[in-house]
Order: C-alpha cells, then sequence, then structure tokens
C-alpha cells in the first residue's frame, strides 16, 4: 500500500514539473513564431544582435557560431541591419568570442566601425538585458540558429528589445550535437521564463554606451 502511493506521488509530482517546463516551453515557441523570417523577408532593423556560440581550439569561431557571424554580415551587406552587436564570453583573456566573431565579420568584409564588441554576453539572458540596458537597443534582428532562436526572441522580446528572428542554420549539423541542443533548449526555456517573468536577475553591466 505504501508503495502504491509513493509511486502516485511520484506520478504526481513528475506530471508536474512536466507542466511547469511544457507551459514556459509552448508560450515561447507559440509567441517566437511571429517573430521567425528569413534573410530576404526579415524587416529591416538598425542592430542585428549575434549570440556567441563557442570557439575552437585555435581561438577562431565553432562552425555554429561561423555561421551565425555569416548570416550577420548578409544581412549587413543586403542593407537589413547598419551595425552588429557581436555578444559573447571574454570572462577569461584567453577565452575571447566577441573578438574571435569581429575579426572573422571583418574578414567576411564588414568594416570594423559598423561592428560592436558586448565582452559580457555569457548567457543569452545577459545578451538581452545588455543589448537594452547598455547599448541602447529597442529594436534588433536575433542571429542565431534555430534551436536557439524561441529562447532568444522570448528573452529579449521579454526584457524591452522587440526583436524578430533569422536562422542561420548554413550548414548540416551532427544529430548528436542537435539532439544535445534541443535538450538543453528544454531545460533552458523554462529557466528563461522564470528569470524574465520572476527573478529578473542582474547580469555584469557598467556604464551606458549606446550603440547610436
Amino acid at each position: 500500500m505504501k508503495g502504491k502511493r509513493f509511486r502516485t506521488i511520484l506520478l504526481i509530482l513528475l506530471m508536474m514539473i512536466i507542466l511547469l517546463a511544457g507551459v514556459p516551453i509552448a508560450i515561447a515557441e507559440m509567441t517566437a513564431q511571429a517573430h521567425l523570417y528569413t534573410a530576404e523577408t526579415v524587416p529591416a532593423s538598425r542592430v542585428a544582435i549575434v549570440f556567441g556560440a563557442g570557439l575552437q581550439r585555435d581561438g577562431t569561431p565553432s562552425a555554429v557560431l561561423s555561421d551565425r557571424v555569416e548570416m550577420a554580415a548578409r544581412l549587413y551587406f543586403d542593407g537589413k541591419v547598419e551595425k552588429l552587436l557581436m555578444s559573447g564570453d571574454n570572462r577569461f583573456i584567453e577565452y575571447n568570442e566577441p573578438g574571435s566573431m569581429r575579426d572573422y565579420a571583418i574578414r567576411l568584409g564588414v568594416p570594423a566601425r559598423d561592428i560592436v564588441l558586448d565582452y559580457a554576453g555569457r548567457r543569452t539572458y545577459d545578451t538581452c538585458y545588455r543589448a537594452f540596458h547598455i547599448f541602447g537597443v529597442r529594436e534588433a534582428i536575433l542571429v542565431t540558429q534555430r534551436f536557439h532562436l524561441t529562447r532568444a526572441l522570448f528573452t529579449c522580446n521579454n526584457l524591452g528589445v522587440r526583436a524578430n528572428g533569422v536562422p542561420a542554420d548554413n550548414r548540416s549539423y551532427r544529430k548528436s550535437a542537435r539532439a544535445f541542443w534541443q535538450f538543453r533548449e528544454i531545460v533552458a526555456t523554462p529557466v528563461a521564463a522564470w528569470e524574465v517573468w520572476l527573478l529578473r536577475p542582474l547580469p555584469v553591466l557598467g556604464e551606458p554606451e549606446p550603440i547610436f
């Protein structure tokens, strides 16, 4: 009898966890649909926000990050944006995501004067929060892979940045990598909802650096 009661309680708890995780995911996905575009159809904006995604051992952008920078450069050359806000992790001297992103964008032909670096974009939440409060961004095109765009759009739009998104899926990725990313979003999206709706934690801030 005790064992049956324990299993019932465990099942109820599991259903509650699924519900608590599933509702934010569903809301984020539904709200994101209205803000997803291709490079050709996305409305022009003054800024594209490019999210960091890891570096290779030699300090150059990973395949995922390269795709994001390439898509941002395309938007720039197509006249969709005026500036690129490269946001990533630089908490260690030897690890500089924004700098690597800038170097690659310059190699693609983007003028250095139109690239702005955010060295404290350690998480999606931090990038969106700092875009609004540090860089004065009120409207932007978000550039990242489709698996991440839902959470990025949900976060930025809830933190004051009116955002549309363009997927940067320029190549095929390994199935194992895609599975890992999808699992991470299942965990990260409810956390993002908790943060933007309730906690509003403060990321690393500093003096305002308006882009315009």
